[in-house]
């Protein structure tokens, strides 16, 4: 394994990794997506976990990179999660990269907050979240949160994030309503 983006982690970390293919239904241009796995199934993002027990009492952390790139004009992106113990905060510290944290709670309320290095994020309880990587090197960070946490995929996968960072007219990002969000 190559550890150089992430200096200081263990070599028993976890690694868990993201292909387009497995993501591509998250993002809102589909045909986009099919266009770019005709030429190749890209590493969107991967995760490195410390192996914490999932306890009470316990800090799992880790590190994460996302990769830079876009499915059309939408920035890659981490798949995004709640926690299972949905009254759990989590903090996120960018090593390197740019991009920002997409972040909303299951009453609507959405925030984003931009990452550069040496800025930590607060990912604030009940809220799910997101990583977007904005710029052209990959988007590194450490995170932590409660050992027993556990992880909520489903939601997002099922419902969406009710906002998408995508590239802007003339550079940067924006945030737009996602056209495929179904709320209740």
């Amino acid at each position: 394994m190559d550890f150089s983006l992430v200096t200081g982690l263990s070599e028993t970390a976890v690694s868990s990794k993201r292909y387009l293919s497995g993501i591509a239904k998250m993002f809102y241009d589909e045909g986009a997506a099919a266009e770019m796995l005709k030429e190749g199934d890209s590493l969107v993002y991967e995760f490195y976990e410390l192996g914490v027990p999932e306890e009470a009492g316990e800090i799992a952390f880790g590190a994460s990179i996302t990769y830079p790139g876009k499915v059309g004009k939408e920035f890659f992106m981490t798949k995004g999660h709640f926690h299972t113990v949905l009254e759990t905060a989590e903090v996120y510290y960018c090593l390197s990269g740019e991009g920002g944290m997409i972040f909303e709670n299951p009453e609507g309320d959405v925030s984003f907050e931009e990452f550069r290095p040496g800025v930590a994020v607060y990912v604030p309880r009940r809220y799910a979240h997101r990583s977007v990587n904005t710029g052209d090197a990959p988007l590194v960070t450490f995170f932590a949160f409660r050992g027993d946490a556990g992880h909520d995929y489903g939601t997002i996968e099922t419902k969406g994030y009710r906002k998408l960072v995508v590239e802007a007219a003339g550079g940067g990002y924006e945030l737009i309503d996602n056209p495929k969000w179904k709320g209740e």
